[in-house]
Order: C-alpha cells, then structure tokens, then sequence
C-alpha cells in the first residue's frame, strides 16, 4: 500500500469513528430537537464522507478540491450543533471535547489534501 491510500484509508475511518460517536452522543439529545438540531447534524457528519468518498473518486483536482473543501465545511457544521449542544446542556463538555479531538485531526487531514491540491493546481 502506498502512502496516498495509507492516508486515504486513515481519514476515511477516523471519519467513520466521528460519525458512530456523533451518532451515540445525539441519541441524548431532547426528542423536540429529532428533527432540527439532531438532522442537521447527522446530515453535516454524513456529507462530510460523502463529499470527501465522491472527491476522492473524482479525477480532476479542482473538483477534488471543492469536494473536499465541502466536507471541510460541513465538518465544522456538524461540530457547531455540538458546541450549540453544549450551551443548551443536552451533552456534557467533555463529549464535546471528545468530539472536538476528532474533528481537529479529521479537519488537519482534511486541509493538507485540499493545501497540496491547490500547490497541484496552482502550478
């Protein structure tokens, strides 16, 4: 295996563990909140695969970049309803943390591939 899949398979299952853990943390959400903050959520975790599964697929970089530059984005939505979630006091601070940890790493992961994209396309 070389390094590319190495780190391919690496961010795809820490993104993976992000969802399963985003998923057992929102079952203690209210249930008023079922189709608001908890959708939303799991909608932002999902798409936060797909669009990194479907730029990985894609050949040209300046759509793997957008793809990736989405699931970035959604990335950072799904960890907002946490931090919301938090005020709210539907799950504690360190499950926040917890889930903050694996964003960072999955969000620094993330930025390197879209950072060498644009060097590739930018020369």
């Amino acid at each position: 295996m070389n390094a590319k899949e190495g780190f391919h398979n690496k961010l795809k299952r820490l993104i993976i563990e992000y969802i399963l853990f985003g998923y057992q943390i929102l079952k203690k959400f209210p249930r008023d909140e079922i189709f608001i903050m908890t959708a939303q959520c799991k909608r932002a975790m999902i798409s936060v695969f797909l669009n990194y599964i479907e730029g990985y697929a894609r050949g040209r970089k300046k759509t793997m970049k957008h793809l990736y530059e989405v699931s970035y984005g959604s990335l950072h939505e799904s960890i907002g309803v946490f931090l919301l979630a938090t005020h709210l006091e539907y799950i504690s601070k360190d499950e926040y943390l917890k889930l903050f940890q694996r964003k960072e790493e999955i969000g620094k992961m993330l930025w390197k591939s879209i950072s060498g994209l644009n060097d590739d396309i930018n020369n």
